[in-house]
Order: C-alpha cells, then sequence, then structure tokens
C-alpha cells in the first residue's frame, strides 16, 4: 500500500512532468442567473479548440450541471470524499469533449466537512489539476463558505450577472468579498441574458467602476451573452446550446467569451498551483 510519503512523492513528480491546469470558477451574487448553463457551454467551448476541459460541479448542495448535459452519474464527488470511489470512477466524459465530476449533494456547506474529509477533497483536486489544461469550477450562488472556498483559490473568477438591478448588486457583493483576502487573480464579469451590447456595456462599467473607487481593484471585462430563444429550449431539451444551436447569438457570445478568458487566464499563471491555494485555504 501507498504510503503518505510515497503519494506526496507521486504528486511532486507528476507536477514536474507537465504544467498545471489553469483554473477559472465561475461563480454568481445570486442564482437564477444561468451560471450553470454559462459553465457547461464554455467547457464545450473550450474543448472543441483542443483543451483538455474538467468542468467541476462545486455547488455541493444543488449541483445541476448532470442534469443540463443529460447525463446519469452514478457517483459524485462526495463518494471520492468518502473514499467509496476514485477520482476516475467519478469523472465522465459527456457529450461536447469535456469530462465532469458530479456535485456531492449533501455537503452544503464546506465547513461542515471534517479534516479528513477536506484532505480527501484536495487530494482529488490535485490529482485533476495534473491531467488537464483546464478547470472551470461551477461554484453556488453567493458568499457562502463552499463558494468563497473555491473562488479564493482559482487564477480567475468569472462573475456571471444579469442586467437585473438585484443580480448587479449581488455581483458586486461577491468581488468584494473575494477581494478582501489580497491574493491576486483576475477577475472578470460576465453580463448573461443580455437585450443588447450596449445593455451589457453599461451594466460593466457600473461595476467596474464601483469595484474601482471603493475597492482599489480592476475588473476586467468578459464580454455577454444576449437573451436568446435557444438557450430555454435547450434546456427544456437537455442539450447544451452550443451543441444544439452552435450559430445562434448566445453560441457566438459563448465563443466570445472563450476567447477571452484564455487570453486572459494565458497571462498570469500562479507557479503554486490550484493544489497549493486551495490546500492553504481548506486547512484554515
Amino acid at each position: 500500500m501507498m504510503t503518505l510519503v510515497d503519494q506526496a512523492t507521486q504528486l511532486r513528480t507528476l507536477a514536474m512532468r507537465r504544467p498545471r491546469a489553469e483554473v477559472i470558477a465561475i461563480t454568481s451574487g445570486k442564482g437564477g442567473v444561468g451560471k450553470s448553463n454559462i459553465a457547461v457551454n464554455l467547457a464545450i467551448q473550450l474543448a472543441s479548440a483542443g483543451k483538455d476541459v474538467v468542468l467541476l460541479d462545486a455547488d455541493l448542495g444543488l449541483a445541476n450541471v448532470d442534469v443540463l448535459c443529460n447525463v446519469e452519474l452514478p457517483y459524485n464527488l462526495a463518494h471520492v470524499i468518502a473514499r467509496k470511489r476514485e477520482l476516475r470512477e467519478v469523472m465522465v466524459k459527456v457529450a461536447g469533449g469535456f469530462r465532469l465530476i458530479g456535485g456531492a449533494s449533501g455537503l452544503a456547506r464546506m465547513a461542515d466537512l471534517s479534516d479528513y474529509d477536506r484532505q480527501r477533497l484536495v487530494d482529488a483536486l490535485a490529482e485533476v489539476e495534473q491531467e488537464a489544461d483546464i478547470i472551470l469550477i461551477d461554484t453556488g450562488a453567493g458568499i457562502s463558505p463552499n463558494v468563497l472556498s473555491f473562488t479564493r483559490a482559482a487564477e480567475h473568477v468569472l462573475v456571471v450577472t444579469t442586467p437585473e438591478p438585484t443580480a448587479i448588486t449581488d455581483a458586486y457583493a461577491v468581488i468584494k468579498v473575494v477581494s478582501r483576502d489580497g491574493m491576486e487573480r483576475r477577475m472578470s464579469l460576465l453580463v448573461n441574458l443580455a437585450r443588447s451590447g450596449a445593455e451589457a456595456r453599461t451594466v460593466y462599467e457600473r461595476v467596474a467602476k464601483v469595484a474601482r473607487q471603493f475597492l482599489g481593484m480592476s475588473v476586467l471585462d468578459a464580454g455577454y451573452v444576449l437573451a436568446d430563444e435557444s438557450v430555454a429550449s435547450a434546456v427544456r431539451r437537455r442539450v447544451p446550446f452550443v451543441l444544439a444551436w452552435p450559430r445562434c447569438p448566445a453560441s457566438q457570445g459563448i465563443a466570445q467569451l472563450a476567447a477571452r478568458l484564455e487570453r486572459g487566464v494565458a497571462a498570469h499563471r500562479d507557479p503554486g498551483g490550484f493544489f497549493d491555494r486551495i490546500g492553504r485555504w481548506l486547512r484554515r
């Protein structure tokens, strides 16, 4: 049986063989803004560009990415933490070419995990980091501990909002809370369900101005995804809209988002890697 020392040595060896994955946390201030739908379709877009993409459904209480992808997952992250399954048994390749790790329903708050459970999560994520080009983390909405544990560990935090005033206010609240730890990361804002590019630009400029004025930080412009009937139809059919209607306005927005994120993340790498950052955070 492999000892803890052997496991640590193996992880260090793997780290030397290939670059660590880029880690993007996709989050929102409130539910209902289309965050998970953005995550799924972005994963497909990045995979179509030749990237090895893993999408982690990290909404530990209300995971729904499997529903959007129309797949039934016999195992999820809870089984990994409980040592009932290994990560490779949980990770499933889905239509669109990316690998999905299903969320662990029933583990609603990261603070409720024991030290042992936290270590199991760290070990599992370290394994993913060595095997992928990009890790997308679909967090829960809001600023609960289970959300912040992932957003604060990522290299790039993509905050999704809509033009609705309450969504904008909550998106700024997320940016404010995540920025308090003082860690260097890129943070960008995506306006979903926009009626026009001009409306999206107004929302972005409003949030960016307040963040610059009161937080002393820059929020990058991740662009927008237009309100599109194709999206609702795709959800009802349980088919990602970039697969069902690759030329629809929403799919074009996802393509533009992928291009912006690839350029932005590539310019900012943390040599410590996601494993080191989330390990430090979870052990607090």
